[in-house]
């Protein structure tokens, strides 16, 4: 395939198409419905630049992730594909998964192991960070690494290439992103042309693991493709700009037989899948239904989530030990605490929770799915190690009972492309529209603007949660109105739990597990303010050791550090308290135990479930 330039990509092509209602939302520059979905979600997505970060951990972790990937060298970004289109290859090699190398020897060594791999994910991250922060610099870094990118689009990059489908669907959603929130018209041509390139080496159809590896292959790796995520961004890729194709290839890769349909009937088929990809495949379903209209496939993703949730995870909302899904009833996951330290693949598997727990609850409304993406967010994410300048990455959380955090020993993995994606998708997590008001899902430090029934409105949220249970939320108005703010009440909220308005408690009823709605005629200056009791409680690793239990206050799992005793009983790990900002203790010796929760751990060993006697 001959290479084009931006020219002859945007001669004939349209520039500016629309999109419909279940991708994130357009800035104002882009928008015009090109296509449109079945369904209208109940709850609707802000815009990134609607919701600000104030001052705290996930500010932090979002500036050092948008700063890093601002500085990467654009020619090191690009000279995978430079080299496999045959062009001058000027800049660094990156190294690790990044770049082909003649080490590489799956599963032994994996240096080299696809090439230009999270090429689109940084150019996703990159175009996500601008949306928020209308950073010029950063927008202009997009469209010349899309410029770059369009020279080097090829059908030679996937030649003797194991995954074609896992690095194109991550190139799909980059160029999806540079042209839906950097404003770069010449996205979709490219994506156009990088389609034509890719489409001779994917399968006729979607393919199971099982299914790849029947096929005579080079290596293992060439098993590893992950065919069944790619619906999503094609049926998005219909919604952005129209083109028919798209929506056509959405429906080929859809894996219905052997994973949805299954899953619609309430079959848990989960256990030995690989643990990441087929919860992104569930986001997949959800896309198959709100463009489709098919209720199957939403049947599917909430059994699926469902199951992950409920047989799958660990008391942090992590699942997953060593990438895999466990057959429940089998207490592997208990025995993963002393099998492997591989327990919860975090950025990859934070960024997936959050986006198919985004997708359920815009679609239900359901309050169940705000608790999993607290839990995730307090327990794994934010306690990620940062990325460092050579691409070595935080991959996984340790669950083991000698635990550790880590990096992972080969540079620029998967980890590191969905890791500033989440941190750029931290805003529009935490709040969603409805006709009739808001819903706050998370409390965080944060500020969000919009419009109801025509007027401006702000809400500003102060906090320090889940280290304090007090939350503050004011209005700042341009005129009163009516309309709902919908408080995200946790399923483990305690009767302690209080809500006063203006500083005069209300009589409305906080049901744990529920979106309450205070619906009333506000105007400028009003404040809520919100106290969530949080109990301490215990959780099983799973039924058959329930003699092995974490300590969780509010949505904190706590780690133990340092010597565990091995006469700890219920009634002691019950009497945990709080004594600092991050620090808790266990009254189970003269000294005490020391707990911290995920984010305050360095490196010291530490300890998630506690073996206790009674």
């Amino acid at each position: 395939m001959r290479n084009l330039n931006r020219r002859k990509f945007l001669k004939g092509s349209a520039a500016a198409a629309g999109i419909g209602l279940c991708a994130p939302s357009l800035p104002s520059m882009l928008t015009g419905a090109a296509a449109t979905s079945a369904v209208k979600p109940k709850l609707s997505q802000f815009d990134y630049a609607q919701v600000t970060l104030l001052e705290g951990p996930m500010l932090d972790q979002f500036n050092r992730n948008h700063k890093f990937f601002l500085a990467l060298d654009e020619d090191g970004l690009l000279k995978p594909f430079r080299e496999r289109a045959g062009l001058p290859a000027p800049g660094p090699v990156m190294g690790g998964w990044y770049n082909d190398s003649p080490d590489y020897d799956p599963p032994k060594n994996m240096t080299g192991y696809i090439a230009g791999h999270s090429f689109g994910q940084y150019l996703s991250g990159l175009a996500r960070a601008y949306a928020v922060t209308g950073d010029k610099p950063t927008q202009e870094k997009v469209q010349r690494l899309v410029k770059g990118f369009s020279a080097t689009v090829t059908e030679k990059f996937y030649q003797d290439y194991p995954l074609p489908a896992y690095t194109f669907d991550k190139t799909n959603m980059g160029l999806l992103d540079a042209y839906a929130f950097a404003a770069d018209p010449m996205a979709l041509p490219v994506l156009r042309h990088a389609t034509d390139a890719v489409l001779p080496h994917l399968p006729a159809g979607p393919q199971t693991r099982v299914e790849a590896c029947a096929v005579p292959h080079k290596n293992i790796s060439y098993c590893w493709d992950e065919t069944y995520t790619l619906p999503e961004n094609f049926y998005i890729a219909w919604l952005r700009s129209g083109d028919p194709r798209y929506r056509k290839l959405a429906e080929r890769f859809l894996q219905d037989k052997d994973y949805f349909t299954p899953l619609s009937e309430g079959e848990n088929i989960l256990p030995g899948l690989h643990a990441y990809s087929h919860v992104n495949a569930l986001c997949s379903a959800i896309q198959a239904y709100l463009v489709d209209g098919s209720a199957m496939h939403l049947r599917a993703a909430q059994n699926g989530f469902d199951f992950v949730r409920t047989t799958q995870s660990f008391a942090t909302g992590g699942w997953g030990p060593d990438e895999s899904f466990r057959k429940p009833g089998s207490g592997e996951m208990g025995e993963s605490l002393v099998r492997t330290h591989s327990s919860f693949e975090t950025p990859c598997g934070a960024y997936g929770h959050f986006k198919i727990a985004r997708y359920l609850m815009r679609i239900t409304g359901d309050s169940r799915y705000g608790d999993s993406m607290e839990s995730v967010l307090y327990n794994t994410i934010l306690g990620a190690k940062p990325i460092l300048p050579d691409g070595t990455s935080f991959y996984y959380a340790d669950y083991n009972n000698s635990a550790t955090k880590f990096y992972h020993q080969d540079k620029w993995p998967c980890c590191s492309g969905t890791f500033p994606q989440i941190t750029a998708d931290y805003g529009i997590s935490g709040y969603f529209s409805a006709p009739d008001g808001v819903y706050v899902n998370l409390y965080v430090p944060s500020r969000l603007s919009w419009k109801q029934n025509g007027t401006r409105c702000t809400l500003v949220q102060n906090t320090q949660y889940p280290y304090n249970p007090e939350i503050t939320l004011r209005l700042q108005m341009d005129k009163p109105e009516s309309f709902a703010i919908y408080l995200r009440v946790p399923v483990w909220a305690g009767p302690g739990t209080h809500l006063a308005v203006n500083g005069k408690s209300t009589s409305i009823a906080l049901r744990p597990g529920t979106f309450v709605p205070v619906r009333q005629n506000w105007k400028n200056g009003d404040r809520l303010e919100f106290t969530i009791d949080r109990p301490v409680r215990l959780s099983p690793v799973d039924p058959q050791h329930p003699n092995l239990v974490a300590v969780l206050h509010g949505p904190l799992a706590l780690f133990a550090v340092g010597d565990v005793p091995s006469d700890l009983n219920r009634t002691q790990l019950l009497a945990t308290t709080q004594r600092g900002v991050d620090d808790w203790q266990v009254p189970a010796s003269a000294q005490g135990l020391k707990m911290l929760p995920y984010p305050a751990i360095t490196n010291q060993t530490y300890r998630l479930y506690l073996p206790v006697t009674t």
